[in-house]
């Protein structure tokens, strides 16, 4: 469930930053009930996603505004700040423990294409592993384009989630596998975060998962959605599997067919695609590449946190 009283705080904090945002949402436990180690929700830090659409002016007036809020990269100006951003990890600047209207917050910067080629392709499946839970939206302008692919990524997150799982299941075995997509293979999950953090997650925010998908279930043609028993029912048939398998980002695809395909053979995407959709192994591929599109993104992160955060800020950071 969310925080009594979250909508306030974090409205409260965007008056703190520059104008110029396409789009900010907050997330994670300082917002959202979890179970687990994260349930002393009063001192969890308040996380944020910021996306502009000219980066290096944004950063410019926020220097102006919060120069304290940055590491030792501040010296060096906007505009190689945005580089960092925009050519390093996964393609987002965090600037983590700062302490704003009384409230510990954590703040990402991303650039709008950047945010709007991952929603579609699955670049890093970072920020849009993000959107893929349930957060806060606080600010949004009229950029269709983006809302599209903000929609586009729930859809697709749906699809993924089809392909791991069997023929019937719940709605909370389906949110599961939603939530763990983008931490399929995060060294995180290894190294620092709570092994259990996707079902803590999940478990106390059902309704909130079924608002973020509920329409997009319910209109599914490949999905019978039993909403008073909260089961559903797919097409696990080989032709069901072709169809999602062939609507599912494009990075996903390739990395899927970089897995299948043998040394030599240069077959194309859909060829492969066709292969898995017969395969008994199909999800365990689907999630060898998703694996292989976090895990890369999340250590590339992590090691720009120590610049971008400074080395105190990173244990908070990863």
């Amino acid at each position: 469930m969310a925080l009594q009283g979250s909508g306030v705080a974090v409205r409260k904090v965007l008056s703190h930053f520059p104008d110029g945002l396409s789009l900010a949402f907050a997330y994670g436990s300082g917002l959202y009930r979890q179970a687990g180690p994260s349930a002393d929700h009063e001192n969890a830090m308040l996380d944020f996603v910021f996306t502009v659409d000219n980066p290096v002016a944004w950063h410019s007036k926020n220097l102006k505004k919060n120069w304290n809020h940055y590491s030792f990269l501040k010296v060096l100006g906007s505009k190689f700040i945005t580089t960092v951003q925009n050519n390093y990890g996964a393609g987002v600047y965090y600037n983590p423990l700062i302490l704003c209207d009384g409230r510990l917050i954590k703040y990402g910067v991303i650039s709008t294409h950047i945010l709007i080629d991952d929603l579609l392709n699955w670049n890093n499946l970072y920020i849009a592993g993000r959107l893929q839970k349930p957060v806060k939206i606080v600010a949004m302008n009229e950029n269709v384009t983006l809302r599209s692919a903000l929609d586009k990524n729930l859809k697709s997150a749906v699809t993924a989630a089809f392909l791991m799982l069997p023929e019937s299941f719940s709605e909370e075995e389906l949110f599961i596998e939603i939530a763990g997509l983008s931490y399929s293979g995060d060294f995180r999950m290894v190294v620092g975060e709570d092994k259990t953090k996707v079902l803590n997650i999940v478990k106390p925010n059902i309704v909130h998962f079924r608002e973020l998908y509920g329409n997009i279930l319910q209109e599914n043609p490949q999905v019978v959605y039993k909403i008073q028993q909260g089961r559903l029912e797919i097409d696990k048939s080989p032709e069901g599997q072709f169809t999602q398998l062939m609507t599912l980002p494009k990075t996903l695809q390739q990395q899927i067919n970089h897995i299948m395909d043998p040394p030599g053979k240069n077959r194309d995407v859909e060829e492969t695609l066709l292969q898995l959709a017969h395969d008994p192994d199909c999800a365990d591929v689907v999630r060898l590449g998703l694996s292989a599109i976090v895990r890369p993104s999340s250590i590339r992160q992590s090691i720009k946190g120590i610049f971008t955060a400074g080395l105190n800020a990173v244990p908070w950071y990863i």
